[in-house]
């Protein structure tokens, strides 16, 4: 007789238990099913399909571009790969920053049509009700605090966030409503690790670091720059595990060779 092993979804509830217990989260972004099936199998904590589509998977200079149903489309296509994984789908720019009528609109189409597991949205105090009326739906919602890609034309920069006081009092305010408005956890981006630190320590839910420091209760990179498929960004907080653009060059470069020279499909690959 065969046993079927029931595979363990990670959920919200499963995130929080683990800061409880003082477990790192792992995450990693996301786009599509074969390196989702990849990430899940690899028994990554959560995966987070990122509006950093728009740069990696499209090549737009910055994510304000992608659009909701641009979103949906990688958001499905990790769903389907995901058995285990916790999944989080960024609502794009424009999308939720009109009101919380058309957030909930976009947030629910969201999670009807891709069967994702929960929301990101930027923002602190700015987006509090929106958060509230979306988690009051019963949807899932991951903050994301510091530095805040969709309002990179406001910041002019990509550069460190909260290194003033007046910003950094901010962010620590800004983390606190997110908590209050019902966020399972907050994104910290590009912040000094001593503030993501005391950030964390006055924090019933989990923080998910980038480029902000160790003591953050997770660690999020963009799979794409952490397996080395990007050429030539290599900031500060990123570990490169792979050099796959290389790597990959090398293999097409050799299949371009052998079937130039008729070695492929030898004997062996042919019917």
């Amino acid at each position: 007789m065969s046993v079927n092993k029931e595979i363990k979804r990670i959920t919200t509830h499963t995130i929080r238990e683990m800061k409880t217990r003082g477990e790192k989260i792992a995450m990693l972004t996301g786009y599509d099913y074969s390196m989702a099936r990849i990430l899940d199998e690899a028994n990554i904590d959560i995966i987070l399909v990122g509006d950093s589509a728009a740069n990696v998977m499209a090549g737009y200079e910055t994510t304000v571009p992608i659009t909701l149903e641009e979103m949906m489309y990688h958001a499905s296509s990790v769903i389907r790969a995901a058995k285990h994984a916790l999944v989080i789908v960024d609502l794009p720019f424009g999308t939720y920053q009109g009101g919380s009528s058309d957030a909930l609109k976009a947030a629910v189409r969201v999670m009807k049509e891709t069967g994702a597991h929960g929301l990101k949205l930027e923002g602190g105090i700015e987006i509090r009700k929106t958060v509230e009326r979306i988690v009051d739906a019963g949807i899932p919602v991951m903050g994301h605090l510091g530095l805040t890609p969709q309002s990179i034309y406001k910041f002019g920069t990509y550069t460190v966030r909260a290194k003033e006081e007046s910003e950094a009092n901010k962010l620590k305010l800004d983390a606190k409503l997110l908590e209050g408005a019902g966020c399972f956890g907050i994104v910290l981006e590009k912040i000094p690790a001593k503030l993501a630190a005391e950030v964390t320590n006055n924090l019933s839910i989990p923080t998910i670091g980038i480029g902000a420091g160790p003591d953050c209760d997770g660690q999020v990179l963009v799979v794409n720059d952490m397996l080395g498929l990007n050429k030539g960004f290599k900031p500060k907080f990123l570990r490169q595990y792979l050099n796959l653009y290389e790597q990959i060059g090398d293999a097409v470069g050799r299949y371009i060779q052998d079937v130039k020279s008729s070695d492929f499909p030898n004997e062996n690959e042919q019917y």
